[in-house]
């Protein structure tokens, strides 16, 4: 059985590429992960520092909530599991000129949104649409050929997202805001959802090929049941069943902080590209427990969950999925530099003075644009560092070759 992701240990590059079309488009992390983090960046410095650009049909916090959640993190987990599905298949679902056109179609959503009027909503809201739907495709079409069974649910888990984005769209249109709420909560918990299934599998993998003698349980069982009260609590949510999702989410959050816990976090203090893992999703599954606590009326801000979801958790664990994928990808050594333990320390602050802010004091405005700072500022570091050489050939592929590291597994198989 082939792992999830098979990242060799490079060889030191004889000579520096130049940049090449064919090495940019070959695997979906390349382009997503550069568009979703440049976005990402971009996005919160026009919403803190200048709203006045957001002219759009979908107006202020409602925006800034879609692009949060469907702009940034469900981008990065397209390229991700587009990249990810060559390993689970042999098949790179993907790339060259259908990949570019699946980021044209990305880059077509985005302007929309910002272009006054109905019919560029419209478009935009399509071409998202489009977007995610495309992506389900692909990563089916090659899961179904190769029967992949255990990875037939995640293609439905895009397209779960899709048609959050689409009830979202359609109440933003109608005013509802109550459906909008729960379009995006059904959206944000679907997210965290797929994050669960993938984290759980990569982040044992990494950590016992990293840390020597480091010995983790597979909570195959444990797994399931997260797997099952998510499902459960996303269909609750959108059959306006609030107590019982409460519930079925504070189980799914429990179970993250005890697989957390089972996965020994002492144990990789001193690795970064391992203990940002760990920071993400011991964000994201207090963020879980934090959204069963607003929907059981414990908590009454509707910010407080999106928000210790979405930057603890999701934004954290990105910024450490971004960088040790595409170090494996890219033919690089499995080590960080300075500017990457930067901008990890940089989007572990920005999560803090975000949350710091949530409450309604003199200094939340200040905490807001420290935090919008700092995360710029993460997200700069990593594309400073990356862009060069996303655009260019593995470093340890001959003549400009671009391997997919799925023919040769590394390891053990993550267990689902």
């Amino acid at each position: 059985m082939s792992p999830l992701l098979s990242i060799d240990e490079p060889r030191p590059a004889r000579s520096p590429a130049r940049p090449q079309w064919r090495a940019f488009t070959e695997m979906g992390f390349r382009p997503l992960y550069l568009a979703g983090c440049g976005w990402a960046l971009a996005s919160v410095l026009a919403w803190v520092y200048a709203p006045g650009l957001l002219r759009g049909d979908l107006p202020g916090v409602f925006w800034h909530a879609h692009e949060m959640l469907w702009g940034f993190v469900a981008t990065i987990a397209v390229g991700f599991l587009l990249t990810a599905g060559a390993n689970w298949t042999g098949r790179n679902p993907l790339h060259g000129n259908p990949l570019a056109a699946l980021c044209l179609v990305w880059a077509a959503a985005r302007i929309g949104y910002l272009v006054p009027g109905r019919n560029a909503f419209l478009v935009a809201g399509a071409a998202d649409a489009l977007f995610f739907l495309w992506g389900a495709a692909a990563l089916g079409r090659s899961v179904w050929l190769t029967r992949n069974r255990r990875n037939y649910g995640v293609p439905l888990l895009l397209a779960a997202l899709a048609g959050a984005h689409a009830a979202y769209l359609s109440s933003a249109a109608a005013g509802d805001y109550l459906g909008l709420m729960r379009a995006f909560n059904a959206g944000l918990i679907c997210m965290a959802v797929l994050t669960l299934l993938i984290a759980r599998r990569v982040i044992p993998f990494f950590a016992q090929r990293a840390v020597q003698g480091l010995k983790i349980p597979p909570h195959t069982r444990s797994g399931h049941w997260q797997l099952a009260a998510g499902v459960a609590a996303v269909a609750l949510l959108l059959a306006g069943q609030a107590p019982a999702a409460s519930a079925a989410l504070a189980a799914s959050g429990l179970i993250a902080l005890a697989q957390w816990l089972a996965w020994k976090p002492w144990a990789v203090r001193r690795v970064p590209l391992l203990w940002i893992l760990y920071a993400g999703y011991l964000g994201l599954g207090i963020g879980l427990l934090v959204a069963a606590a607003q929907l059981a009326g414990l908590v009454l801000r509707t910010a407080w969950p999106a928000h210790v979801i979405g930057v603890a958790g999701f934004s954290v664990l990105i910024l450490g999925m971004v960088t040790r994928t595409a170090l494996g990808h890219l033919g690089r050594p499995l080590r960080t530099d300075r500017s990457m333990v930067t901008s990890y320390a940089l989007m572990i602050l920005a999560a803090l003075l975000r949350l710091a802010a949530l409450p309604p004091t003199q200094a939340s405005v200040a905490l807001l644009h420290a935090s919008a700072t700092a995360w710029a500022l993460a997200l700069a570091l990593y594309l400073w560092r990356f862009f060069p050489l996303m655009i260019r050939p593995r470093a340890d592929a001959p003549q400009g070759a671009v391997r997919v590291a799925a023919a040769r597994p590394a390891g053990p198989a993550p267990r689902p």
